[in-house]
């Protein structure tokens, strides 16, 4: 059986950039809005760096994931939609309505909130992991860095997730 999304030296073919897009689009989808703070610039994120993958497909050399290698086109995208657009002053942009609705609204809203004051980085890492269910080495291979900085990534935005929420809470 062939590793999942990896493919030879000749590129990524569009079969396998569709059915990426088509069984995964809500997940980058989800993931993009935890970096634009909106959950429709965040599709339209998605939807560019789908065209992108598209038309640069060639030059995808098959050393990881065809997934990892949108992911980091999808966040890229994403990103440059943010510095793009004036930054807000309190720093809540990234919060938005979209939570998984746990059955406490109260909680939720402050689990967006402590998400969104992570630094980038480790904000986008958690996503990855916990909501788009990528490895340490997906994670690392969409972010460009090592597993090791993956797992200390995730380990001080779940501290600080921890520790937030306390707060709130006490």
């Amino acid at each position: 059986m062939r590793q999942s999304g990896v493919i030879g030296r000749g590129g990524a073919s569009l079969d396998e950039l569709e059915a990426l897009y088509r069984g995964r689009f809500e997940v980058f989808a989800r993931v993009a809005a935890s970096v634009t703070g909106d959950a429709d610039r965040a599709r339209d994120a998605v939807q560019d760096a789908f065209a992108t993958a598209v038309s640069r497909r060639r030059s995808f050399r098959g050393d990881g994931p065809l997934e990892a290698w949108v992911w980091r086109i999808v966040l890229n995208g994403a990103r440059s939609d943010v510095r793009r657009r004036v930054p807000s002053v309190n720093g809540d942009e990234h919060v938005n309505g979209n939570g998984n609705g746990n059955g406490h609204p109260e909680h939720d809203a402050e689990v967006r909130i402590a998400l969104a004051r992570l630094p980038e980085r480790q904000r986008t890492a958690v996503f990855l992991r916990y909501y788009a269910d990528l490895d340490y080495a997906a994670i690392g291979e969409a972010l460009g860095i090592a597993e090791g900085t993956v797992a200390a990534t995730l380990n001080a935005a779940l501290t600080t997730l921890r520790t937030r929420l306390q707060e709130v809470r006490t």
